[in-house]
């Protein structure tokens, strides 16, 4: 085999080796969280929580109708341990806003101290920039509306570069980006939560999960969060 090769193979095996390896944590930020769903089934909470993260967020539904599984249980889990906790609804751009928003709100009841509402962006599904961006900003107020305050977007980073940069500069962000290097948003403006990974291994969760990390300390991630003075309906309890 020609010295060529064995390098092309070499580098071929370097790159199939590193695809494999777990994500490791990163211990240049402080406040560390994770992401889940009903791919991860049952999750031991008290496991979590013992391990150091201090947020996770949990998805609760997907476009028109559909609802997470494991959404109740996690929901009622992290809050029931300690953890912030946060719920995501993943967009589906063809579906009307409106009732996507509603399919959340159905769910998810909040009350003080938990993150605010994440809105899950990552297709296009066939429409166009503008018809994306109208929709979204329909969910977004809806949601800010029920809730009283700002919700988060989630995407990743070429998504956001690509579509989103220099809209909806109001709302925190949450970017994807699974590199060593953290987001550079091509409008300039700072990421609030980023999700550097997603092979994640922890006691408690069996097989792979998100890793995440917040940019601020734990007191910019309380303020962050639902405050006493929120006039919001909460739940139904009243």
């Amino acid at each position: 085999m020609s010295s060529r090769r064995t390098g092309i193979l070499a580098m071929f095996l370097l790159l199939l080796w590193a695809c494999e390896q777990h994500t490791m944590q990163r211990y240049d930020y402080t406040v560390h969280g994770i992401d889940v769903s009903h791919y991860q089934s049952v999750i031991n909470w008290d496991d979590i929580a013992a391990q150091g993260l201090s947020f996770a967020f949990v998805k609760a539904t997907e476009g028109l109708s559909m609802q997470d599984t494991m959404f109740c249980h996690n929901w009622a889990e992290m809050q029931r341990v300690g953890i912030k906790r946060g719920a995501y609804h993943f967009y589906r751009p063809t579906i009307p806003a409106r009732a996507q928003a509603d399919n959340f709100s159905r769910l998810v009841e909040m009350d003080y101290g938990d993150l605010p509402p994440v809105l899950d962006v990552e297709v296009l599904d066939g429409v166009s920039k503008t018809i994306l961006i109208n929709g979204m900003r329909t969910w977004l107020y809806q949601i800010e509306i029920r809730y009283n305050v700002k919700p988060i977007i989630y995407t990743n980073l070429k998504f956001y570069n690509k579509i989103l940069a220099g809209h909806f500069d109001e709302y925190p962000v949450w970017i994807a980006r699974y590199n060593f290097r953290e987001p550079t948003l091509a409008c300039g403006r700072d990421w609030h939560f980023w999700q550097y990974g997603n092979r994640g291994r922890l006691s408690g969760i069996r097989g792979d999960v998100d890793f995440n990390v917040f940019n601020g300390s734990l007191a910019d991630l309380e303020r962050l969060c639902l405050q006493p003075n929120a006039d919001v309906i909460l739940s139904s309890r009243d």
